[in-house]
């Protein structure tokens, strides 16, 4: 009987409101149950700092241009989530091996092969007296895969423990909308890729007229009127310059949140005609995958933090009534990716891959993660 790990995973997403923190028991292969679940809200100045700084990088240039307001950041998110830890550890009496320590991602160009993410795992771990395994996506990149999506492991895992009948599709709706598709329970029946934006721009808008974060729950978009002219704009922007296969309806490459512009047209919306147009435009740009998978009798698990985005949910449910949310299967889906860092984090130390040629695109099977420990 294979050997079970104790592993506590720490996500924060592209909203940057928090850090999501999870502990599960697993052996790092086919077996693993929740130990417990927690969401902590950033301080305000981290927060704030950290959506300024991430307006500020478009390019890789701008990593060295904002290099010392980088490293200052990155140290108060560390020091933050290491008070997270150490609060975790102190109220639970399970013994947590090690931690999966994902950080907060900032620019992600696989072309480049660069993947930025804020996150001291020395320093993390000399705070915490625990081994720290963190900067999951360079080796995937080394090996030239986009670095993304890594949780389609974790997703197969879900499949096979909830007895799911497959073929299944995940949809993750994140910053961006990225799908794994699970053919069977073998290893080489993973198919992952980007789909589109998810919330990205959703949010973008929300905060740019608002004190808000995102739209809750999508009441905002939901009394606003859709503009045909602008929106026919962005998809215009989308198609001709970032580029999608012309077989597929597919991105070509791995997204980023940067990889998105709100227009100058918009400012001449208003903030609910804004939020109508961005939620069309954004289940739009979904469209090729949603309706592939009703014509090949499939079903959809969304996950992700655009699932609660009620709005958004009833226009794809229009298009592929076969969509449940992964709550519906008793997995609390706020914490998916929390999991998944720290599934993947057991992998990492036991040498087993964590992304492969069908999920990132990468030449063989990748284990990933830096191992550290610093106390």
């Amino acid at each position: 009987m294979s050997k079970s790990y104790y592993s506590l995973g720490l996500m924060s997403g592209t909203s940057m409101d928090g850090v999501d923190a999870s502990i599960i028991q697993s052996d790092g292969k086919s077996k693993y149950k929740a130990v417990l679940d927690r969401y902590f809200p950033y301080p305000k100045t981290i927060y704030e700092n950290l959506t300024k700084l991430r307006g500020k990088i478009r390019r890789s240039k701008d990593l060295r241009k904002n290099q010392k307001q980088i490293k200052s950041l990155e140290k108060k998110i560390t020091i933050f989530q290491a008070k997270m830890v150490n609060e975790i550890l102190n109220k639970t009496k399970t013994n947590v091996d090690f931690v999966g320590f994902h950080g907060q991602t900032i620019f992600h160009n696989a072309e480049e092969k660069i993947s930025r993410q804020l996150g001291d795992g020395k320093l993390l771990s000399h705070l915490t007296k625990k081994k720290i395994i963190y900067d999951f996506r360079q080796n995937d990149l080394k090996n030239d895969g986009n670095g993304a999506p890594l949780t389609p492991i974790f997703h197969k895992l879900i499949a096979k423990k909830k007895k799911i009948n497959l073929p299944v599709n995940f949809l993750n709706l994140g910053g961006i909308a990225n799908a794994t598709y699970i053919k069977n329970h073998k290893l080489n029946s993973i198919f992952s890729y980007d789909v589109g934006p998810g919330n990205c721009l959703i949010d973008a808008w929300i905060r740019k007229k608002t004190k808000k974060k995102y739209d809750d729950k999508g009441s905002i978009a939901k009394t606003g009127k859709i503009n045909e002219i602008i929106l026919a704009a962005i998809h215009f922007y989308f198609n001709f310059i970032e580029g999608k296969h012309e077989k597929t309806g597919l991105p070509k490459r791995s997204l980023d949140i940067s990889d998105f512009h709100l227009t100058d047209d918009f400012k001449k919306l208003s903030l609910k005609d804004g939020a109508a147009t961005l939620t069309e435009f954004t289940s739009r740009e979904l469209d090729f995958f949603i309706k592939n998978t009703k014509k090949n009798k499939e079903k959809i698990i969304l996950c992700g933090g655009g699932r609660k985005n009620k709005f958004l949910i009833k226009k794809l449910k229009n298009k592929n009534k076969n969509i449940k949310l992964i709550d519906d299967y008793g997995i609390d889906g706020d914490f998916v990716e929390s999991q998944a860092f720290a599934y993947l984090a057991i992998r990492s130390y036991l040498k087993l891959p964590i992304s492969f040629p069908k999920t990132t695109g990468c030449k063989k099977p990748s284990t990933g993660g830096v191992i550290v420990k610093n106390f």
